[in-house]
């Protein structure tokens, strides 16, 4: 199974994992369960690494308010 991008997997995660993301920004290591959920929904295997910089600031983005 082709690794999808964050935009693909990021809309289909629990609202707990992605608040995990927000409360976590930058983290190294993934809390298990947020990790299990990215890898359900498509996206990367998290349980060694971490999110690319780029997966980082996408969250950042979609986490501030739009005026």
């Amino acid at each position: 199974m082709a690794e999808k991008s964050i935009e693909q997997w990021w809309p289909e995660l629990h609202t707990a994992t992605k608040q995990w993301f927000r409360a976590n920004h930058g983290a190294e290591e993934i809390d298990p369960d947020a990790a299990l959920d990215v890898y359900d929904a498509g996206g990367p295997d998290l349980k060694e690494q971490s999110l690319s910089r780029q997966d980082w600031d996408f969250i950042e983005t979609q986490s501030e308010f739009v005026d």
